[in-house]
């Protein structure tokens, strides 16, 4: 498997041998760290991190990802770089291109990271837009194959807003390495029509891609996993629409309950699953909930992944970066 000059934009462009690869190589690199065994395999390089939307978990996976593989990283956040203001994004990218080994991008627009791939000349890796989360995607799968030692014909099902980037994403994951995926979301909340067409061809008859609003579509499911109702960059006034839309949705002990016996929770996190972050005290205040897209019983339960999920970032994100800048095969 060589991916050498790749860019990581969405799992649309990656076949399923890939993906697995990926995930090997992932598992790969969280051994090396675990055991403490240097692994700069990458030491003379040099990579640029650019966020135009702020991350706590994608920066630090990056940053950490990158200084442990030997590479020299920059950060420029929105008001470090004229890109898109002073600079056009096609000037940007040739020169980021000339200065960089790789570029990572964290923002909104998908076709913006289309273009810093197109003209760059480098390898360009998905941090974050609107419309895909594919470095989460990596990490998600690795934690559920270290939790079942599989992948194939587990039930996963998703709850909460349907449309939004890392729904997309998830969908997209499960298509392609076999997992039955169910997405369990009010009618006005469903996701386009022609990503589920697309994401029915690529599972065809290995899996199977459901789009629901029944909470009880939930019962025998093996993964559940949600995210918060308002994404990032959306205006606050949509907190009253989304909570009315999904507070049905929330995942609570009675839809675990409905769930296998040896279910997982999941959530590529922040989550406001308390009232100990401004916003959620905020929504308590106002509408009298003390948490939002999942209680906080189920957060802090043993069948929680998530904090499992947030380290296991950094392990993919790791393997993405050096398989696309390296064709030595440490496998």
């Amino acid at each position: 498997m060589n991916l050498k000059g790749r860019s990581f934009l969405t799992l649309l462009d990656y076949t399923k041998e890939e993906i697995l690869y990926l995930i090997n190589l992932s598992e790969k690199f969280k051994k090396l760290k675990k055991d403490g065994v240097v692994h700069k395999y990458l030491e003379g390089k040099n990579i640029v991190l650019l966020f135009e939307k702020a991350s706590t978990r994608t920066r630090c996976s990056f940053e950490v990802a990158g200084n442990d593989l030997g590479m020299g990283v920059t950060f420029l956040d929105s008001a470090s770089s004229q890109m898109g203001k002073k600079e056009s994004i096609e000037d940007t990218a040739v020169v980021l291109g000339k200065l960089y080994d790789g570029i990572e991008y964290r923002g909104f627009d998908q076709e913006l990271v289309a273009k810093l791939a197109e003209y760059s000349n480098v390898p360009v890796w998905n941090g974050l837009t609107d419309d895909y989360h594919p470095t989460q995607m990596i990490g998600d799968l690795l934690t559920i194959k270290e939790h079942f030692s599989y992948l194939e014909n587990l039930n996963f099902v998703y709850i909460g807003d349907g449309r939004n980037n890392v729904a997309n994403s998830l969908m997209i994951a499960c298509s392609k390495v076999g997992l039955n995926y169910t997405c369990i979301t009010p009618e006005s909340l469903f996701p386009d029509a022609k990503l589920v067409e697309t994401c029915r061809n690529i599972a065809s008859e290995k899996s199977t891609i459901t789009i629901t609003s029944d909470p009880n579509k939930a019962e025998g499911a093996n993964i559940i996993y949600t995210d918060v109702w308002v994404s990032m960059g959306e205006p606050e006034e949509v907190w009253d629409e989304r909570i009315k839309l999904l507070k049905p949705y929330q995942v609570n002990a009675n839809l675990m309950n409905m769930a296998d016996p040896n279910c997982i929770f999941m959530h590529c996190l922040p989550s406001f699953h308390d009232t100990d972050t401004t916003i959620g005290k905020d929504i308590y205040d106002k509408y009298g909930i003390p948490a939002m897209e999942v209680t906080d019983e189920v957060f802090r339960s043993e069948k929680s992944l998530v904090f499992t999920e947030a380290e296991n970032r950094m392990h993919t994100i790791k393997a993405i970066m050096y398989a696309s800048l390296s064709d030595k095969n440490i496998l």
